[in-house]
Formats: C-alpha cells, structure tokens, sequence
C-alpha cells in the first residue's frame, strides 16, 4: 500500500494541470497573487502559494498571461490577467478538459 508521501505527490501530478485550467479561467480582471489564492479558494479549488507564483511566473514567460506592477496602500503588488493568446488557448483547453472528463467517467464507473 502506498504510503502518505506517495499518496501526497500522486495527488498534487493529479491536481498540477488542473490548476492551469483554474488559474486561466479567473483572469479575465486582474488579481495579484494573494486574491486569486483566495477566489480560487472560495470556489472550492484550494492551491498552495509556493504552487501558485510559480505557475503564474511560468504562464507569463508562455505568453499566456501578462502582468502588472501597481501600488496600493504603500505597497508594490503585480496584477495578472489572461492575455490575448490565453484567451485564444482557454476554450481549447476547456474542450479538452470536457473530452478527459467525459472519458474517465466511463473508466471509473
């Protein structure tokens, strides 16, 4: 049987490309880090920080977010939102997501 750490990591593979989706499909008004932690949260989605900035780093060095330094409140904070290309990529990759769980509904059944 496998143990905790196994079972942990087989979970975060399983939840890593999911988090893609989650995090393009809540950027269509900016958000800095710390809000889209929490609006993904509050839609039942719960995402670690050291998951997310990484990813939201990467998305933006593929071109599929842009992002924006702006003060508030005397302090520097980066606001992302999905950018042209991440636009045209979302319902692709929404169509796919239907398709894969349409798919494992009829294997886990």
């Amino acid at each position: 049987m496998a143990n905790s750490e196994s079972l942990d990591n087989v979970v975060l593979e399983l939840r890593r490309g999911v988090i893609v989706l989650a995090v393009l499909s809540q950027l269509n008004g900016e958000q800095y880090g710390y809000s889209l932690l929490k609006l993904l949260s509050d839609q039942g989605l719960e995402v670690d920080q050291g998951t997310l900035y990484p990813l939201l780093r990467r998305l933006e060095t593929q071109g599929l977010l842009e992002s924006v330094w702006k003060l508030e409140e005397a302090r520097p904070r980066r606001y992302y939102v999905i950018s042209t290309d991440g636009k045209k990529l979302l319902p692709k990759l929404k169509k796919e997501w239907a398709d894969i769980v349409s798919v494992m509904k009829k294997m886990l059944a």
